[in-house]
């Protein structure tokens, strides 16, 4: 049981420190096409999109924890926005191969 917690840290960690890299490295090839290419739509839906999830599982976690204290500071709607929002926008209402 704990080893099975220790590895799935452990690839929820790696999953967040490659999308970044990841989105931006692809990204550029495909920015000025017109249309997708297959090959940037099978990227985005085998390793993009699914990234995408667990950071907007994250987010969600993180928001719920710093929500006390972003109302505290006035700023609940720019955690929500920043945290759950443009994740989740980015995952599921992004058009499949556009990295924009």
């Amino acid at each position: 049981m704990k080893t099975a917690r220790t590895s799935l840290i452990i690839v929820m960690i790696a999953a967040m420190m490659i999308m970044p890299l990841a989105t931006t490295a692809f990204a550029e090839e495909y920015f000025e096409a017109e249309e997708p290419s297959g090959g940037a739509m099978m990227f985005d839906l085998a390793v993009v999109r699914p990234v995408g999830i667990v950071a907007t599982a994250v987010g969600c976690v993180f928001f719920v924890v710093s929500s006390p204290f972003s109302a505290l500071g006035g700023n609940i709607d720019a955690a929500g926005e920043k945290l759950v929002k443009s994740p989740v926008a980015y995952t599921f209402k992004r058009p499949l191969g556009e990295f924009r």
